[in-house]
């Protein structure tokens, strides 16, 4: 049997948020890899083997993938939301342009996911109704300085911004920094949602001013949607709903 390599997201937490077409890579999967909680979400059954490992392997995990795949095995990385997003498939990617010939016939395809990003914006409303960027928050590979320079560039374009992994235990000062830069660029009122956990039982929505938003609203299940100049809030009694218009000064297209 020719081996097989999928690189999959299981979407923003809930099972109906996996796409057909993953669920049907992972029903045909011998094995499936990732991060510890991500293979926890796929269900056990024989001949499926589970391969859980730590966040920061990620490429040994990729070579372990293309590995299995080589001898033969129908295997899945897996990732949350979409796995071309600050995920696995650029990890894989990597790992194959550096080891070219030791991979070359295994085919490898990539199966997107629902983003914590958009699965977040639809449940405000549409605040990335207009231009958008995302950007990782994180330090571990990039240095704060380019961090800091893209933030200000973005808020210099008036984009919408869309922020992963905002804080974590080990650098729960990057957020705060973070958050200091956008008043500087954008002023207090612009608009910010934290969307932590969407779609699990755990999700908890909260729109704040960047005046009043706090380091300690976020972690790292938390996405972090700053809007743009044009964002607005509209208060209804179900809740308010959060969108940027789609034409720059707001009147309908």
């Amino acid at each position: 049997m020719t081996g097989t390599l999928a690189i999959v997201g299981l979407g923003p937490g809930e099972e109906a948020m996996v796409t057909p077409q993953v669920r049907a890579a992972l029903d045909a999967a011998t094995d499936v890899i990732g991060y510890i909680p991500y293979v926890a979400r796929v269900a056990p059954r024989p001949g499926l083997t589970l391969h859980p490992s730590d966040n920061r392997v990620e490429r040994e995990r990729a070579a372990h993938a293309l590995d299995l795949a080589a001898q033969g095995r129908q295997v899945v990385v897996v990732s949350s939301g979409d796995p071309g997003v600050f995920a696995m498939a650029a990890a894989v990617c990597e790992v194959l342009e550096e080891n070219a010939r030791r991979w070359a016939d295994v085919p490898v395809s990539v199966l997107p996911g629902i983003t914590a990003m958009l699965a977040a914006a639809a449940r405000a409303g549409a605040p990335l109704g207009h231009d958008f960027c995302a950007i990782n928050l994180s330090d571990n590979l990039k240095p704060w300085a380019v961090i800091e320079r893209r933030l200000r560039l973005a808020a210099e374009a008036d984009f919408a911004m869309a922020f992963y992994n905002p804080r974590s235990r080990a650098r729960p000062e990057g957020f705060a920094r973070a958050l200091a830069v956008l008043r500087e660029c954008c002023g207090p009122a612009r608009l910010v949602l934290f969307a932590r956990a969407v779609s699990t039982p755990e999700e908890h929505l909260r729109i704040v001013t960047l005046a009043q938003a706090q380091p300690d609203m976020a972690d790292m299940r938390t996405v972090v949607i700053v809007g743009s100049s044009q964002t607005r809030m509209i208060a209804r009694a179900t809740g308010p709903v959060l969108y940027t218009p789609r034409s720059l000064d707001g009147a309908a297209a």
